[in-house]
């Protein structure tokens, strides 16, 4: 399996990163083509070479002659309604959603009402497609990270102005759990190094380790500091890894647990969908046999780590336990894409499953099938039939 490695010396950001693709290979006519699906003008790429402390790399300059802001509705939009393979307009739609979350958070604006300088211009949309495309016409098929190099942590400089690490890219590591490197006395002075696009790249595309591969190629992407102490650049290494797992081992869950006695089904019920709501990964609970007898059942539920606080604060607000416990536990997931399936019933999402980057089960959503039986007159195991049976033809034959 080819695989891509993200080695943040000096920094990240949207440009740093496809600078780095592009020395590693990626043609400048073939992500201009990419880029070209999406609609959009009034931009111009600048490729040159140029050293940072002595390291050789690609600086990409996107150059923007359109001034106009735009929403980030309307730049979501624009990629997901262009003529981009439909993984790129997935993975490329996580990234700006990601992205745009933070800003919300940071601002403390709705999604609909956030209107950002940063993230209103189509700099932040040829960053993004453009390191999506990217990898994947190099043909990577998983990405990898370090550790951030956020910089020094140091309050505004001026009146009005941003700390560092900038709120939005704080907020991306939160929200990842991401690691980050240490304050090191070198990145005194020298500001910001991660963007918020850059962390979203990242934290959205990559997991932080470093698999065993064998490396076949290495691309440096420079930054637009040249402080004296490091070089502000960002390497990405391409590799083989000798065999392709059938499931990758994700860690940093939480498994919460509590034994319920004294609650009705509907409250723990309502227990579970809330936990669903607030972004647990599952919820489930299990019958057992308490003290004196009493039948309970044991509610349960996998969080990601930045969740456990909100998770278990739920789970005492919504049902009548008097304690959660709590442990980290990790497992194997298989890899799943949602795709969107023309059929002649209408479009309806599917849930591919691969192994070993062979897609070997797709399941029409319930939720689709559902909408079209109660359009078309049509019974439910009729449509779920026929919404099968042209998932497998599409995406397993």
């Amino acid at each position: 399996m080819r695989i891509a490695y993200i080695q943040s010396i000096g920094g990240a950001s949207g440009d740093m990163l496809l600078g780095a693709l592009l020395d590693l290979g990626l043609s400048l006519e073939t992500l201009q083509s990419d880029l070209n699906k999406m609609d959009i003008s009034g931009y111009e790429l600048q490729v040159t070479q140029d050293t940072r402390c002595e390291m050789r790399g690609t600086k990409l300059n996107v150059k923007i002659q359109d001034p106009t802001r735009y929403t980030p509705r309307f730049l979501l939009d624009t990629v997901m309604n262009s003529g981009l393979p439909e993984g790129v307009k997935t993975r490329s739609g996580e990234v700006l959603s990601a992205l745009w979350r933070a800003e919300c958070r940071v601002h403390g604006e709705s999604e609909e009402a956030l209107e950002l300088e940063e993230l209103g211009s189509f700099d932040t949309l040829v960053d993004v497609v453009g390191v999506v495309s990217g990898l994947e016409q190099l043909g990577v098929e998983r990405v990898y990270a370090a550790p951030l190099v956020l910089g020094e942590s140091t309050p505004p400089r001026w009146a009005g102005g941003y700390s560092n690490p900038a709120p939005a890219t704080l907020e991306l590591v939160a929200m990842s759990a991401a690691p980050v490197v240490a304050d090191l006395p070198l990145h005194q002075g020298a500001g910001e190094l991660t963007t918020p696009t850059g962390a979203s790249l990242i934290t959205t595309l990559a997991d932080f380790q470093r698999p065993a591969f064998s490396v076949t190629g290495v691309g440096v992407g420079l930054g637009t500091k040249d402080p004296e102490g490091f070089p502000n650049v960002i390497r990405v290494w391409l590799g083989e890894t000798a065999e392709q797992s059938l499931a990758g081992r994700q860690a940093g869950i939480i498994l919460l647990e509590t034994n319920l006695d004294d609650v009705s089904g509907e409250l723990v019920g309502y227990a579970q969908e809330q936990l669903f709501a607030l972004g647990a990964l599952d919820v489930w609970y299990t019958p057992i046999q308490m003290k004196k007898n009493r039948p309970g059942v044991m509610l349960s539920a996998l969080v990601p780590q930045e969740l456990e606080t909100a998770a278990f604060e739920l789970i005492l607000r919504e049902t009548t336990t008097l304690g959660v416990r709590t442990r980290p536990v990790e497992r194997y997931v298989a890899e799943r894409r949602i795709e969107s399936m023309e059929s002649a019933l209408g479009v309806i999402g599917v849930k591919v499953k691969y192994l070993g980057g062979k897609a070997v089960s797709a399941s029409p959503e319930y939720e689709d099938c559902r909408k079209i039986a109660l359009e078309s007159g049509i019974s439910l195991q009729d449509v779920y039939q026929q919404a099968m049976a042209e998932a497998r033809r599409q995406y397993l034959d």
